[in-house]
């Protein structure tokens, strides 16, 4: 089981990872399309932000 559990952590922590990279690049976006695709600024800076300095 160890192995299956490092794994699940891995991909646990990259999928919170990718959820951070896409609301940092969310926030670029106007309130106007944030709010078309249903989603506020407070919301997705609240989930945390990270944009990849590449």
């Amino acid at each position: 089981m160890g192995l299956r559990n490092t794994f699940d952590r891995m991909i646990q922590a990259r999928e919170k990872q990718a959820r951070r990279y896409v609301a940092g690049a969310m926030l670029n976006l106007d309130d106007a399309t944030l709010e078309k695709a249903g989603y506020t600024r407070a919301e997705l800076k609240a989930q945390g932000t990270y944009v990849y300095p590449f």
